[in-house]
């Protein structure tokens, strides 16, 4: 009996096979369903998916096989990475590489055929092999189809080893973003206390001074009073956005149009305003979510709005497949190089209405709407008004 050797690149290699974490991995059924396969067309009782480790043969299938590894230097496979085909022992009894090998006695070898797995680099990872009782040779369909099996277990492990490292991103990301809402928690608690002081000073400061303030003063302050508005709805707008997911874990249920309407009058609607809205039964719908975006859309509708009396209308339609929802007003409207980038984060659009935004609000809503599985767009012309239109399931 003659030890197998070790490849020239066997460093490599080995880190190779180690890239693909699949040594002592429970049995799965895609490798499974490929060892039967292979023992199926070859008919062989015998069939093997095989990872060369530094001093054994780890098994990944075992097909007709209770053992999960045998050594090394016992292996066959350990010669067959030697090669750069299938590589077949027809009769192992009169090879001298394996007289005495004790797999001959113990396991009744004596046919052996091998295909190596090779990995995108070239190394060869281990084998999808097959094993007989008795002497024997394979046509050519059955070399065929071995080395095609072999070709489908590189696919599994390339696919394995993808899908492994799209999790670990996916993990890191959970990770940052359970960061960012904890960031985000903090920063406006911390923030918002000193901010409230000072937009409370600067009305103490305008009512103690009245008519002892100029001109430029009075501006000053109201410069100050705006900018601490538009940092407290940067704050109130990032702690929305990291926690708008935190909706989406609501049962659904059916709720009135009329119920939702009602909360947004008494939170958002003055005397000069008005919210319409076509009554209905919503079937089987995240309430939580489906309010957050409406009060959002009806804010919008009612801060972007220079008229005297301002409308804002709400329609739904039930779509064979999704609830269809329309937040229409007579607001100042939105230019058409304008209506894509109103979607982006932190993306803030200039207009002639003095009227500053944080670019979160209308992005926390396309995060809900496509969370619902979703769509949401605009269409508008200004000085008339617009009319943003989603769906959700």
């Amino acid at each position: 009996m003659k030890a197998p050797k070790f490849p020239t690149n066997e460093a490599e290699r080995i880190k190779a096979v180690k890239s693909y974490s699949i040594i002592d991995t429970l049995p799965e059924s895609d490798y499974d369903n490929l060892t039967e396969l292979a023992a199926t067309i070859c008919d062989v009782p015998i069939a093997l998916i095989t990872m060369l480790d530094k001093e054994r043969n780890f098994f990944k299938s075992h097909y007709g096989i209770s053992l999960s590894e045998s050594p090394r230097d016992l292996s066959f496979c350990g010669h067959a990475i030697l090669e750069n085909d299938i590589f077949i022992i027809n009769d192992a009894r009169e090879d001298i590489r394996f007289i005495d090998n004790p797999l001959l006695e113990e396991q009744n070898v004596v046919f052996y055929a091998g295909v190596p797995l090779l990995d995108p680099s070239g190394y060869k990872l281990g084998t999808i092999c097959i094993f007989d009782h008795e002497p024997r040779e394979l046509n050519r369909s059955q070399i065929k189809a071995l080395k095609t099996l072999g070709q489908q277990v590189v696919n599994l492990l390339e696919l394995r080893k993808k899908n492994s490292y799209l999790n670990l991103i996916k993990g890191e990301l959970e990770e940052r973003n359970t960061q960012l809402k904890s960031f985000a928690s903090l920063v406006s608690h911390d923030l918002k206390s000193p901010l409230s002081n000072i937009i409370a000073l600067t009305d103490l400061l305008k009512e103690d001074n009245q008519g002892n303030l100029s001109d430029d003063s009075l501006q000053y302050i109201y410069y100050i009073e705006d900018s601490t508005t538009v940092l407290k709805d940067y704050i109130d707008g990032i702690l929305m956005y990291y926690s708008a997911d935190e909706l989406l874990t609501s049962a659904k249920e059916d709720i009135k149009l009329s119920d939702i309407a009602d909360d947004i009058k008494h939170i958002l609607i003055s005397n000069n305003e008005q919210l319409l809205f076509n009554d209905a039964v919503i079937k089987n719908v995240n309430k939580s979510a489906l309010s957050q975006i409406l009060i959002n859309l009806v804010d919008n509708a009612l801060k972007y709005n220079d008229k005297e009396d301002r409308i804002v209308e709400i329609k739904y339609e039930l779509l064979p497949t999704h609830h269809k929802f329309s937040v229409i007003d007579n607001g100042i409207g939105i230019a058409l190089n304008q209506q894509e980038q109103i979607f982006e984060i932190f993306k803030t659009i200039k207009n002639d209405f003095s009227k500053s935004n944080t670019g979160i609000g209308l992005s926390t809503v396309k995060n809900l709407v496509e969370k619902l599985n979703g769509q949401i767009s605009v269409v508008s012309e200004i000085g008339k008004g617009s009319t943003f239109s989603f769906t959700i399931e």
